[in-house]
């Protein structure tokens, strides 16, 4: 019986590969030289910028009482939900003062589980503000790149493919050299369509508007920034750092 999931869904004919979510980084992590992580709205934004500012970031999968467990085992502080009164959270603006070699822990449900999913293939985090500077940082670790967008949960869990994610592997993908998928030529497509007003459709997407009624708007603004940042998220021992070469 031919293994339909590999033939079919692992775009190994190509290769530049983007897939949606955790199951985008089941089929494409062991066959990919280097994995970049998209998540625009929240978590990629907010651990470039974290880095920027010389934090480090431990990415953590649940929102409950083992985060703050885990933050006292690797010494660090741990940050709050969005909205919440706590320093740093999932709000790429809480981020943008915090200090130098600080350590903190960064619960989320998507762009943490992506990170922390990818076993011993290189990770990278990428987002608009430093889309340029993964993309040329990704080539160097081989040909064979997957580009993995977050996406959204619905209340029920399963995934909800977003514009900003889409948007955002596009973004990255249209610096990379190789074989494109068809799935990463559309992401790239969609890119260059709506690259001129950037910003503006960002707000009026769904997740925009979302944010922009809970009060985040400077989020937006931040997230939508492009190319603003030469820093590389790179995870290393379970943790993103600035890595400026392999």
């Amino acid at each position: 019986m031919i293994d339909c999931t590999m033939t079919f869904y692992d775009q190994s004919d190509f290769e530049i590969r983007c897939e949606w979510g955790e199951k985008g980084v089941e089929q494409l992590t062991s066959i990919s030289d280097v994995i970049i992580i998209v998540d625009i709205l929240s978590f990629s934004t907010c651990i470039e910028i974290a880095n920027s500012r010389g934090a480090i970031v431990f990415p953590y999968q649940w929102k409950d009482g083992s985060a703050q467990e885990f933050a006292n085992s690797v010494n660090a502080e741990l940050a709050g939900r969005r909205g919440s009164s706590s320093r740093y959270s999932l709000s790429p603006l809480s981020l943008t003062q915090i200090p130098e070699g600080t350590r903190l822990v960064l619960p989320s449900p998507n762009g943490s589980t992506l990170s922390l999913a990818t076993g011993e293939t290189p990770t990278l985090a990428g987002c608009l503000r430093n889309c340029r500077a993964v993309a040329l940082a990704a080539m160097s670790y081989g040909n064979r790149i997957a580009v993995i967008p977050a996406g959204e949960k619905w209340e029920d869990g399963s995934l909800r493919p977003s514009f900003e994610d889409l948007i955002g592997a596009g973004a990255i993908a249209s610096y990379l050299k190789g074989s494109l998928s068809p799935e990463m030529q559309t992401a790239i497509a969609a890119y260059r369509n709506v690259q001129p007003n950037l910003k503006s459709l960002l707000k009026q997407c769904s997740s925009g508007r979302e944010l922009i009624e809970k009060g985040f708007e400077q989020d937006v603004d931040l997230a939508a920034e492009l190319n603003v940042s030469d820093r590389i998220p790179t995870l290393v021992d379970r943790a993103y750092t600035h890595y400026s070469g392999i």
